[in-house]
């Protein structure tokens, strides 16, 4: 499983927060949504977990359970081509943006059987995007060039797999918390989690 991840600075993460939270909020609320997310891949049943990083290790990093690899330079779809391309055999990428996705969402692809059932998984963003992509055979080449960031991302990558005829599994449509709307909507479906004690800490507005 690859967790892709930027580390959580002020000034650098959740910018679209503003202004419901100050940079520092902000980026205390990244910080809990990776630390949510790192917790569900270290839930899940896999037997390599891969931090694919752009920053340094700070102390939501759990001691064990995970390798920690620099991102590749270049647009998103680079880097996550390069980090699929480091890797062989099934391979599961998540981001740090949906702390909601706990291991029981993950289930159809992390199934005994789920690369029998199919040769990708995919997990769309309610924005247009994608949380989660998930290959049997890694090929790069199915990222590079998909124009990232907007709401037609997650459409054009999925049919990506669909033309290089691979069967695709679909997991649930998920929010990403990148506004302040969105971030409340996740707090609210995942009430226990790190990311909705953060979200409650950085104030009234926008709760």
């Amino acid at each position: 499983m690859l967790v892709i991840a930027k580390e959580p600075v002020p000034g650098r993460v959740k910018t679209r927060l503003a202004p419901a939270c100050t940079a520092q909020e902000a980026a205390d609320v990244a910080a809990a949504a990776l630390a949510d997310t790192l917790d569900t891949a270290l839930a899940a049943p896999v037997r390599r977990r891969v931090l694919v990083l752009s920053g340094a290790p700070g102390p939501w990093l759990p001691e064990r359970g995970f390798e920690v690899v620099g991102q590749a330079p270049g647009g998103l779809d680079e880097r996550l081509a390069a980090a699929f391309a480091a890797c062989s055999g099934p391979t599961l990428l998540i981001g740090m943006d949906t702390p909601q996705a706990t291991p029981a969402v993950l289930g159809p692809a992390l199934a005994a059987d789920a690369w029998h059932r199919a040769d990708a998984w995919f997990g769309p963003a309610e924005d247009g995007g994608f949380w989660a992509l998930g290959m049997a055979e890694p090929d790069p080449r199915l990222l590079r060039g998909v124009p990232m960031s907007t709401d037609r991302t997650g459409a054009i990558q999925r049919e990506r797999l669909v033309r290089a005829g691979l069967r695709v599994g679909d997991l649930p449509a998920l929010v990403d918390a990148d506004t302040p709307e969105a971030a409340a909507r996740v707090a609210r479906a995942a009430p226990g989690s790190r990311f909705a004690a953060a979200w409650r800490r950085r104030g009234s507005a926008g709760a």
